[in-house]
Parts: C-alpha cells; sequence; structure tokens
C-alpha cells in the first residue's frame, strides 16, 4: 500500500525559512521520481519541484534560487527546503509520486506567510 505523508508546514513571516518533509512507503523510493506540489484557496494546484531518481531538481520559476528539493534514500523521505518565503507562497503542500499503477499524493502540510 503506498503512502506518502508530510509534515513540516506552520505560519512564518516573509522572509523565514521551512523544511518540509515527506516519508514514503509502499514504492521502491530509490527509484522513484517525486514531486512537490502546491495549491492556494481559490487556484490550480501547481508543480514546485521535482526529483529524480537521480537527483535531477527541477524548479517553478516562482520558486528557482528559494526552494531547493532534496532526497535520502535510506530514509524514503524527499524534502523541500523553502527559504526567503513571501506570502504568495501560502499553499497547501502536497507530495506525490508516480508508480505503475497511477499517482499517490500525501494528504498535504499547510504553509501560511504572513506579511
Amino acid at each position: 500500500q503506498v503512502q506518502l505523508v508530510e509534515s513540516g508546514g506552520g505560519l512564518v513571516q516573509a522572509g523565514g525559512s521551512l523544511r518540509l518533509s515527506c516519508v514514503a512507503t509502499g514504492i521502491l523510493f530509490r527509484f522513484s521520481i517525486l514531486g512537490w506540489y502546491r495549491q492556494a484557496p481559490g487556484k490550480q494546484r501547481e508543480l514546485v519541484a521535482q526529483i529524480t531518481s537521480g537527483s535531477t531538481a527541477t524548479y517553478a520559476d516562482s520558486v528557482k534560487g528559494r526552494f531547493t528539493i532534496s532526497r535520502d534514500n535510506a530514509k524514503n523521505t524527499v524534502y523541500l527546503q523553502m527559504n526567503n518565503l513571501k506570502p504568495e507562497d501560502t499553499a497547501v503542500y502536497y507530495c506525490k509520486t508516480r508508480t505503475s499503477s497511477g499517482d499517490y499524493w500525501g494528504q498535504g502540510t499547510q504553509v501560511t506567510v504572513s506579511s
């Protein structure tokens, strides 16, 4: 059974930092592509960052230079380090992976950035 569990969200002032974690079970983690998505109220869910099995990372233009995605295969965990946070980063952040049986999402973690 595939399960993704995010943690690390919270309330932070603009300019602050947070690190999100996502623990994945039920998948061949080291071979998996993992992504962080976010959804703000009234907006569509969007890809924030993605990391391949070889640790190649890609980012949305809006977060380049501020966010860093990384993975620890020994811990089945993918991270999203978020620095210099802005109010427009406020959203629910989700972890996602894709397997041969479909896409799997975590339950999400709320990030709120106050101005």
